[in-house]
């Protein structure tokens, strides 16, 4: 088995918190409107275009033009969007800063827009620490697209059988295994530091 193995980190809901609900649980106090204008009108389908590149001034404009009694509450999902991100996974990212502080090298791919992904760099520098990241929208890629772990490889000069990727996403967790990467499926509680020890990792 590789020595220090290099770790591949996704960052939403592993090393920040994600989810619209944050949100518009005030937007739309009401759980069941609530409920459906998540389903119906800002779907994850729609928010997952913008992480595969589309900008985020088009996605608005077409789910205004068919849905305008929702106008502001769809307009809040970007103007508003830091508020679906309240905060840090503190242990994720305190494993992060530790593998750094080793001299590990440390990776991510991650599903995001180009415009919250460069908001996101100065709201969380962390973000800058990695040495090398794939974020879809860049690519025109999406996870669990075998593509984007390649593109990874490729780019960093790595070989998947020293790589460990870290996900929330079982869909993510077996592309990473189809392209031979291993990996942590990140559902909390966890002890991330345990899990990556004992795949090798300098920790």
């Amino acid at each position: 088995m590789p020595e220090n193995r290099k770790v591949v980190f996704d960052v939403g809901n592993v090393l920040l918190r994600w989810d619209p609900f944050h949100l518009y649980r005030d937007l739309i106090p009401d759980d069941a409107k609530r409920d459906w204008f998540l389903k119906n009108v800002c779907t994850a389908a729609w928010n997952i275009e913008q992480d595969r590149g589309r900008p985020w001034s088009e996605a608005v404009a077409l789910l205004v033009a068919e849905h305008p009694e929702w106008e502001a509450e769809i307009r809040a999902f970007d103007e508003r969007w830091h508020e679906t991100v309240p905060s840090t996974i503190e242990d994720s990212v305190a494993t992060l800063a530790e593998l750094k502080a080793k001299g590990e090298k440390v990776y991510a791919i991650t599903n995001f827009s180009h415009e919250k992904w460069a908001e996101c760099l100065i709201r969380f520098p962390f973000l800058q620490s990695f040495d090398g990241v794939i974020v879809s929208a860049h690519e025109r890629l999406l996870k669990p697209d075998p593509a984007i772990y390649n593109v990874l490889l490729q780019r960093y000069g790595l070989s998947a059988g020293e790589c460990i990727f870290v996900d929330d996403s079982a869909k993510n967790i077996d592309a990473a295994r189809s392209v031979g990467m291993q990996a942590v499926h990140f559902v909390e509680p966890i002890d991330l530091r345990a899990e990556l020890r004992g795949l090798g990792a300098n920790l």
